[in-house]
């Protein structure tokens, strides 16, 4: 990625080449880093946004985008824990290394043949995941537990409207969100979405409609599927028309997540210029006569605010997955060589749950 652009698909079209890459010289790294030799890379939501700088956090161009990857330990440095070995299958943590990354790290992006990490961003890629599966992991169910259960509190026997549900995140959190103990309601634009979002565990699906490009009204069906009452929280990483619809689908007093602005990406000036001049907007009379708790989750930016609140975080991750209690589903996978149509893909809304790129 030489330089941000207006937009992502800009981006796409005209700001990033491939170029060849030669393995890392270990003479020049640490006793403590892990050289990983990608298998695969997730292709995320946040790669698109922070393309045209319109994420929160932007690293220096020229980067390597991919903020999450998973591959086999090609060479690890003398210092390095005893129980990371060569060829050990392995998750390199996006929060640690990679574009998202605060620290020295940063320049090793997924979507590249070799990473190089500290041995504490290394995590045993779990036996019942495939690398495809290993490299969405983190990203997606630390997201849906940060919202639901950090921000939202969400309890057994409540009732939980996600939206997105086709989404990285928001099939994430419809599974998070059984494995609690909640009924789900889902929502999603295509019944085939709804499909996979229906196997992966909620028990009501809603396939959202447009009317001459506007919204149709869902609040109907909602109350329907609660009894009247309304659900206790919305898990809304979409914006727009639908978090204001949904103010109308919860019961007073209820938790209202603010996970992500999919349908709305440009709130900020592209090229990295920041602001927001076309930010969303939410109705305070219904905020206020709902008695609602509107909680902003984003996941990345507590975590370093308070490093603290991510260690029971992951270890529950882990632990569902090692269980096989929770299993990304990827729709798509693409070569690195074709990471313009693995990237298009993803900004045009055909990916259901993840999509990857392998070197």
């Amino acid at each position: 990625m030489h330089a941000f652009a207006e937009s992502p698909d800009v981006a796409i079209a005209s700001h990033m080449t491939l170029e060849p890459m030669a393995p890392p010289d270990v003479a020049t790294l640490g006793p403590r880093d892990v050289v990983v030799r990608v298998h695969s890379a997730a292709v995320g939501w946040v790669d698109l946004l922070m393309s045209s700088g319109q994420y929160q956090h932007m690293p220096q161009p020229p980067y390597t985008p991919g903020l999450e990857s998973a591959g086999t330990v090609a060479w690890r440095g003398p210092a390095v824990r005893s129980d990371v070995a060569e060829g050990d299958a392995v998750i390199v943590d996006g929060l640690l290394a990679g574009p998202r990354s605060l620290g020295a790290y940063q320049r090793w992006g997924g979507f590249a043949t070799y990473v190089v990490a500290p041995d504490h961003a290394v995590i045993a890629l779990p036996a019942a995941l495939s690398f495809d599966q290993g490299a969405g992991l983190l990203g997606a169910y630390e997201t849906a537990w940060h919202a639901l259960v950090a921000r939202g509190r969400l309890q057994p026997g409540e009732t939980v409207l996600i939206h997105g549900a086709a989404g990285t995140t928001g099939l994430a959190a419809v599974e998070v969100a059984r494995l609690l103990g909640a009924t789900v309601i889902a929502t999603g634009r295509s019944a085939a979405k709804l499909a996979v979002v229906r196997d992966h565990g909620a028990d009501h699906v809603i396939e959202l409609a447009q009317d001459e490009g506007r919204l149709q009204p869902f609040r109907d069906e909602v109350k329907r599927l609660t009894a009247g009452h309304g659900v206790d929280v919305v898990y809304d990483p979409v914006g727009g028309d639908i978090s204001t619809e949904s103010l109308r689908c919860v019961r007073f007093g209820a938790r209202f997540l603010i996970v992500g602005w999919a349908s709305t990406p440009a709130v900020a000036h592209g090229k990295g210029g920041r602001g927001a001049p076309r930010a969303n907007l939410l109705p305070t009379n219904l905020v206020m006569m709902k008695g609602l708790d509107v909680l902003g989750c984003p996941t990345a930016i507590a975590t370093a605010v308070d490093p603290a609140i991510r260690a029971p975080r992951l270890r529950q991750v882990l632990r569902w997955a090692v269980a096989g209690q929770i299993a990304p589903h990827v729709s798509h996978t693409f070569a690195l060589a074709e990471f313009r149509e693995a990237l298009r893909c993803k900004w045009q809304g055909e990916v259901v749950g993840g999509c990857v790129v392998r070197p």
